[in-house]
């Protein structure tokens, strides 16, 4: 069996923090069908979500149209936001997020991806802004997979990465990430900064309260 791992992580909630922009373009899309805005507790715990699931958990009594044009609607205030704001600013990197990043990417025996709720353009937006365009072997995002929890974007990365479960681990701050690792027969790893309780992760192998607590948990889970 090769000695490589792999470390995949969720982006919102995890990685960055986006949630301002977030609750801001929800405003704006639901402002745009005149429905009312669902609670700041109800949007963050659509997170993670591609929105196709995610509009129908928010507005259970509106037709399929009207979901529809709320993704549209979200897509194009979050577009706005970051555009006016820069990446940087608008989904700043979570503290020590970078430097763990730079550390895992450093060592030849550790591979990084990603697997999120957001477009292709999205991720790709993001990542540009961040520098880190070149930091992740494997991108798995909502255009080519079912929402997560499902596992399909796992065994993507998994499969692109040539990398067996055994030696793999999800990163992630939500209960869909948690739920999407156990789907996929990976290990799983909590983060407590993002916008789940930390209660709704008790499917993690193991939950973290600093980005610089995550290569000690690699090696518990995952070994050298």
């Amino acid at each position: 069996m090769s000695d490589l791992r792999l470390v995949v992580f969720d982006v919102d909630g995890t990685l960055v923090d986006s949630q301002a922009d977030i609750l801001s373009a929800m405003q704006g899309a639901f402002d745009a069908v005149a429905i009312p805005v669902p609670s700041q507790e109800d949007i963050l715990g659509i997170v993670g979500l591609s929105l196709n699931v995610a509009m129908p958990r928010l507005a259970p009594t509106a037709a399929r149209e009207v979901h529809h044009t709320l993704e549209e609607a979200y897509k194009a205030a979050y577009m706005q936001l970051r555009a006016t704001r820069g990446t940087v600013q608008s989904s700043p990197l979570y503290p020590g997020a970078r430097e763990v990043l730079d550390t895992l990417s450093s060592q030849d025996h550790t591979l990084l991806g990603v697997a999120t709720g957001k477009s292709r353009r999205g991720l790709d937006k993001l990542l540009e802004g961040h520098g880190l365009q070149d930091m992740f072997v494997t991108e798995q995002v909502a255009d080519f997979h079912p929402s997560k929890p499902h596992p399909s974007m796992l065994h993507a990365a998994l499969q692109e990465s040539g990398v067996e479960g055994a030696r793999a681990v999800m990163v992630g701050d939500t209960s869909y990430d948690m739920e999407m690792a156990r789907a996929a027969g990976i290990a799983a790893i909590g983060v407590s900064w993002g916008y789940h309780d930390r209660a709704a992760l008790a499917a993690a192998d193991v939950v973290i309260d600093a980005f610089s607590a995550l290569p000690q948990a690699l090696e518990q889970i995952l070994g050298n």
